[in-house]
């Protein structure tokens, strides 16, 4: 098993085609100018030991120099031992709500990024527990199946936003459904489910979802984010505001906080209902109810140890540096006392 700690240097990798294209730029407007001055037999006979091929050889070096010089500043790490390890913890899903009334921004920054603010630090509070995301709008999808790697799930959390649904509404029974199959473990008697939306365009109802989810044995919960009181959703265009949405009249849509929904889902589900306008309350709230829930005992599997790697691939990119740095633009001697091309 590998990390990588600066996965950020791999896009350095774009250079490499970069300088290739440019080399093949010059390397074809060199040619081009010989030939007006001098026939091909004439520069063969001016430069006898000049080789396009060891350009070619010369340039592919330092590329292969360069690539394994990037791919090691990205620190690569190697897990040298698998572990099984015993914890206890609790097992939540997060259901998160990226329809487009979503980015409506009644709240700051909008209720998405508020969503992600209270999913995050709830997710640094959390000890052993497993998580799992499932975003859903007008169709549920997962996100990140169930897991003890806490820096993946808010790594994952930072790329949710309604261009990764292909349609939009709110199909809170897909992702009620969704989340039922996401507790693998048959004797975790502690399953948490936590919806995050701002309740609005719930169209369906998700009481047989509801009821399936409770039978399982799995608490449901929601959080509201947004205001009564409401505001227009948005459109942007790379961070620059273009307008607001309207809808077949003509006129701006506004959208609102419907908690009705939220509590009516939350009471069928054997949870609460939580306002989560206010970021370290709603936090509070979940840390406590989690440190009261009973822990189940489970067993995962790990790489420890890991080392760094990085020094393997600074050693490749050397050899491949010096052996351009000292390879030469000329015809080896050896190699032509061989006539592998049977030269007269």
């Amino acid at each position: 098993m590998y990390q990588i700690e600066e996965p950020y240097y791999f896009t350095f990798l774009i250079s490499v085609p970069v300088i290739f294209v440019v080399f093949l730029a010059i390397f074809w407007w060199k040619k081009r100018k010989q030939k007006q001055f001098a026939n091909p037999e004439l520069l063969e006979k001016l430069m006898p030991e000049k080789s396009d091929f060891k350009s070619f050889i010369k340039i592919i070096a330092f590329l292969f120099g360069l690539s394994f010089l990037i791919i090691s500043l990205t620190n690569p790490k190697m897990g040298t031992k698998l572990e099984t390890v015993k914890r206890q913890g609790v097992d939540i899903v997060f259901a998160l709500d990226v329809s487009k009334s979503m980015l409506a921004e009644d709240i700051a920054p909008n209720r998405l990024e508020k969503a992600k603010q209270i999913i995050s630090k709830i997710v640094d509070k959390l000890g052993s527990d497993r998580i799992g995301i499932i975003i859903y709008a007008g169709n549920a999808y997962p996100l990140l199946p169930i897991t003890t790697d806490q820096g993946a799930a808010k790594m994952f959390l930072q790329n949710a936003s309604p261009n990764l649904v292909s349609s939009q509404g709110t199909a809170i029974n897909d992702a009620i459904e969704m989340a039922t199959t996401y507790y693998n473990d048959d004797e975790q008697t502690n399953r948490f489910l936590f919806i995050i939306s701002d309740g609005e365009d719930h169209q369906e109802d998700a009481s047989s979802a509801i009821a399936k989810a409770t039978k399982e044995g799995i608490k449901t919960y929601t959080v509201g984010v947004g205001t009564a009181k409401g505001g227009p959703i948005p459109i942007k265009f790379n961070g620059k505001l273009e307008g607001y949405k309207k809808d077949s009249k003509g006129e701006t849509v506004v959208t609102r906080l419907v908690e009705s929904t939220l509590k009516e889902i939350a009471d069928k589900g054997n949870g609460k209902y939580i306002l989560g306008n206010k970021t370290q309350a709603t936090v509070d709230y979940v840390e406590d109810l989690l440190l009261k829930a009973e822990k189940s005992e489970f067993e995962t599997k790990q790489f420890s140890d890991y080392k760094d790697q990085f020094q393997w691939f600074v050693a490749i990119a050397l050899f491949f540096l010096i052996m351009d740095a000292l390879m030469l633009e000329k015809k080896t001697k050896w190699i032509q006392k061989l006539n592998l091309f049977n030269k007269k």
